[in-house]
């Protein structure tokens, strides 16, 4: 009787059991998935492998984490490509293991990614600043571009185009990205009102596809790959190759700071600037909240335009919202600049006493953040958990999101920079992955703060306060680099292009083997077909 009762298991307890049981038997069948099978033959398997390149095994901590330092996700293999080839020789590898395996591929740049989009658990890493670049090939004519390997640096684009007068027109604010990398997403910074954020620059690719196949797409050839892998998270291909437009390089710019104590009158402000065709050629903003002596911390870098002002001025216990634009020009034309940069300056109603500027060479102002990583490298706060949040929030929300956001959640942003600017995609591609709001004008709001003092529980939960506050206002706020935990958050991410996008994954990888760390499908197996509907 005692042991009788002793193996007496609820009835729920019993189902479970014997789900998890059924799934062992049939995982061991031969042609089944490989759950039960030997992680030696596997990596014998891709050891095998005839590659340009090599394949390691052992030394993947690198690989098992990425910039937000908040997930450890070993993969099995890291490969180090000498060609498109060795990208391709081991998709097609893994394509014919088929549904017997569990293996899974995802292509690192700088491992910029924040949530782990750049990981894949006991699968293969690629490195792609590997790649060999054969040269960063520059064409002139009347339109100039750039042909440039996927994992090339946009910092080494920038210093190699500035030796022939040229530049890519768009960027984001950080330049020790891999091209693949922010292609993958969008790449939006100041520039984005003016030319579009980087995917559309962008007038070819070659692409690596789930399938193993190398193919060349364009807005001609091959256009519907062309347009789902910019933006497309790399769900569909590996970006290996593009041609890059470029524009004329100014050689100096004039840098501005400005604040604002009332949101309104801030985000009018920036509305405007950029609705004008000959304006600044960068604006963005930031809020600050709570801050002390921030017209002092400016001093460092930008010189005040009236002195005794701006040292009279309080920002403690204030929240405040500060204007950035720049000015490009060389500099012969610096005169005819400052006239063109005052006579904007008279249309905004910033407060006057807070007015900043400097005049830095062009490089030097694209490529400011990195400054600001050596510091923090110096002082082992580059490497810390970073619980980033980038929201695209519709014009006809912004100031209803800002009054509860930076007003009632956020107490202060001592953490980490706020930056908040409108774009206007009137000018952007349509047939892109990237999802935005359905109005032509929105914010990025893109909240950066670093987990330096044991308190990421605290930012994170001040995150999803954010996306609480916005999902029950119905506010229609989409995710910059987008970060969902099941199949439904992203259908209801993508909306009624969600057909699109599974029906363009279904054709490009059929077995879900690209980009797991995004979470959007699951490895297809024998036991988890991929799921599409």
């Amino acid at each position: 009787m005692r042991l009788t009762s002793s193996l007496r298991f609820p009835r729920q307890n019993n189902k479970t059991f014997l789900r998890i049981f059924m799934i062992l038997v049939l995982s061991c069948i031969p042609g089944r998935t490989n759950l039960c099978s030997n992680h030696s033959d596997t990596r014998s398997s891709l050891d095998s492998l005839d590659l340009e390149g090599y394949i390691t095994f052992d030394d993947v901590h690198n690989a098992s984490k990425d910039f937000g330092n908040r997930y450890q996700l070993p993969p099995l293999a890291i490969l180090h490509p000498k060609s498109v080839s060795d990208i391709s020789t081991v998709m097609r590898h893994i394509l014919h293991l088929g549904s017997t395996s569990n293996l899974t591929v995802a292509a690192r740049g700088h491992g910029h990614s924040l949530q782990g989009q750049a990981l894949a658990h006991q699968g293969v890493v690629i490195n792609m600043e590997a790649l060999p670049s054969h040269g960063i090939k520059i064409y002139k004519g009347t339109q100039p571009y750039v042909d440039v390997s996927g994992g090339e640096l946009w910092i080494n684009i920038l210093r190699e185009t500035l030796k022939h007068g040229l530049s890519p027109k768009s960027w984001t604010d950080y330049l020790h990205l891999t091209v693949g990398g922010t292609l993958s997403n969008a790449g939006i910074s100041g520039q984005a009102f003016k030319h579009g954020p980087q995917i559309n620059n962008v007038y070819q690719l070659e692409i690596v596809i789930g399938k193993g196949e190398v193919m060349t797409c364009s807005e001609k050839l091959n256009p519907g790959l062309f347009h789902s892998v910019l933006g497309g998270l790399g769900q569909f291909g590996i970006i290996t190759r593009a041609q890059i437009s470029l524009g004329p390089a100014p050689q100096m710019v004039k840098w501005i700071r400005v604040l604002y104590s009332d949101f309104s009158t801030f985000s009018r402000d920036q509305e405007h600037l950029i609705s004008k065709k000959k304006g600044f050629d960068f604006v963005e903003g930031f809020v600050t909240i709570n801050r002390t002596d921030i017209l002092n911390n400016w001093r460092s870098s930008f010189t005040p335009n009236d002195s005794t002002e701006a040292s009279q001025f309080k920002s403690d216990g204030k929240t405040l919202y500060c204007l950035e634009v720049v000015k490009y020009f060389n500099k012969e034309e610096a005169n005819s600049m400052n006239q063109e940069t005052k006579k904007l300056l008279s249309e905004l109603s910033y407060i006057p006493s807070t007015l900043f500027s400097s005049v830095v060479p062009y490089i030097e102002f694209l490529d400011r953040v990195h400054l600001g990583e050596i510091k923090l490298r110096a002082k082992g706060l580059w490497e810390v958990p970073h619980p980033w949040l980038n929201l695209l929030v519709p014009k006809s929300r912004i100031f209803e999101f800002s009054k509860e956001v930076f007003n009632n959640i956020l107490t202060s942003n001592n953490n980490g920079p706020i930056l908040i600017y409108p774009v206007n995609q009137s000018k952007w591609k349509k047939h892109t992955s990237l999802i935005t709001p359905n109005e032509d004008i929105f914010y990025l709001v893109a909240f950066l703060p670093s987990a330096v003092q044991n308190n990421l529980e605290y930012l994170l939960r001040q995150n999803q306060r954010v996306l609480n506050f916005c999902a029950e206002a119905n506010m229609d706020v989409k995710q910059y680099l987008p970060h969902y935990e099941t199949q439904r958050d992203w259908r209801e991410h993508f909306g009624d292009r969600w057909g699109t996008f599974s029906k363009m994954k279904h054709e490009y990888d059929p077995l879900a083997i690209l980009a797991p760390g995004h979470r959007i499908f699951q490895k297809a197996t024998q036991l988890y077909p991929i799921q599409l509907q």
